[in-house]
């Protein structure tokens, strides 16, 4: 397991972050994203998407839980907030093998669906900035979050 702390103290900063994401990601990758309300889970998402070619705006699946999106490679985007009291399956082993990239809030709800290969990243809002912890379990994404770390911090 990798594990690096990035400082991200702008939106320019969000931006740049997703779009180094956005250059190293692959069929079947999942990243899941946590932090609170507020802290710039959906921000990432939308630029990642943006970075990936997706033409319509992305929000907050909450109400869907899942949102699918076209790009240069797939998008599925899950809010599981409210899947917090269900073990519900909806079926995530196909979005997790469909060749898309899944991007997950809220993935505490639904652990015992996930893969055993993904990324995290845990978003804490300090200050003016945000501190995000990722962690790459599997050897591609540990390269992934140790490439991404090393640009980011150049």
């Amino acid at each position: 397991m990798m594990e690096k702390e990035i400082i991200v103290s702008s939106l320019d900063d969000m931006e740049r972050l997703a779009g180094l994401f956005g250059e190293k990601v692959y069929p079947n990758l999942v990243l899941l994203l946590s932090g609170d309300l507020g802290a710039g889970k959906t921000t990432f998402s939308q630029f990642l998407g943006k970075k990936l070619g997706v033409k319509r705006h992305i929000t907050s699946p909450t109400f869907n839980i899942i949102k699918s999106y076209k790009g240069d490679l797939p998008i599925h985007h899950m809010d599981c907030y409210r899947l917090e009291d269900s073990d519900e399956d909806l079926g995530f082993d196909e979005y997790f093998n469909d060749g898309a990239l899944v991007i997950i809030e809220w993935y505490i709800y639904i652990e015992e669906f996930l893969p055993e290969s993904y990324i995290t990243l845990d978003i804490k809002m300090m200050d003016d900035q945000r501190i995000i912890t990722l962690e790459g379990t599997g050897s591609k994404n540990e390269r992934v979050v140790k490439e991404i770390y090393e640009e980011f911090t150049d």
